[in-house]
């Protein structure tokens, strides 16, 4: 397909979008806003308070079922509505649908295509639930259990060493291949979020320039921002003590979640 006519193709799929964002600031939520950025896709937003139980509320269990963030809806190409949840799947509809240029893709079937798909379920499967352990554990957890922060805050660390061996052996400074793709702004999120799970960024540098670079885009700048402002910069400037005091704001709510949702 000629240049002109993935123009034209991607003006046609930007017609037919409808595209609506249920999502909070959240490391999984932030993956979805920066990747449509990215692409320059049109969207609505709607906010989650998820610290209010709003993604438990019926009208958003027809969307996701599982009462997570984040979740979109679109029309899809039969004109009907479809839904999609989990952020990596979000993220693989989004640009198998509509990232016909591959901007933050690449062609379907090709090797990089199946190794992008590879570091986006790593993602999910590995970084993003051993760092919430880590979360939850070393500031959310009713009392410090040194054998679960210690077994998630290694483990955390192994998969920072695995994206830092990658990035070394990269000649863009990418995950995968000569661009940035939705595999490295998947994992970005979490990434980014070091310093809340207590890790040292200093421990890794070729991942912390990673940071450094993707946050110079103008598509992540953006989107990180989406639906409240990205916690980054605040987190960068805080006491260890401002840290734990803002855990502990936070602490009874996620204790109450849990007792809701074990009934």
């Amino acid at each position: 397909m000629t240049t002109r006519l993935k123009q034209i193709a991607s003006h046609l799929l930007l017609n037919m979008s409808d595209i609506h964002l249920y999502t909070a600031q959240t490391p999984n939520g932030v993956k979805v806003s920066i990747l449509l950025e990215e692409l320059g896709l049109p969207y609505k937003v709607t906010p989650i308070e998820i610290s209010k139980n709003t993604q438990k509320e019926p009208w958003f269990l027809e969307i996701n079922p599982n009462g997570r963030i984040p979740a979109l809806t679109d029309t899809f190409t039969d004109g009907k509505p479809i839904r999609l949840f989990e952020s990596g799947s979000i993220m693989q509809y989004l640009t198998d649908r509509y990232d016909t240029e591959h901007k933050v893709s690449y062609p379907k079937g090709s090797r990089e295509y199946y190794e992008v798909n590879n570091w986006l379920m790593w993602q999910m499967g590995g970084l993003g639930p051993m760092q919430g352990q880590l979360n939850h554990f070393n500031r959310y957890a009713p009392e410090k259990i040194e054998y679960g922060i210690n077994r998630y805050k290694n483990e955390t660390r192994r998969l920072y060493r695995t994206m830092e061996t990658q990035l070394k052996s990269s000649a863009s400074g990418y995950l995968v291949g000569d661009r940035c793709t939705s595999a490295d702004i998947a994992c970005w999120g979490w990434v980014v979020a070091a310093k809340w799970a207590g890790i040292d960024m200093a421990e890794f540098p070729v991942l912390e320039e990673w940071v450094q670079r993707i946050l110079k885009r103008p598509g992540v700048e953006k989107g990180r921002h989406v639906p409240s402002p990205h916690t980054y910069e605040t987190h960068k400037s805080m006491t260890p003590q401002e840290m734990d005091d803002k855990a502990t704001a936070l602490r009874k709510w996620v204790q109450d979640s849990m007792k809701e949702e074990a009934k």
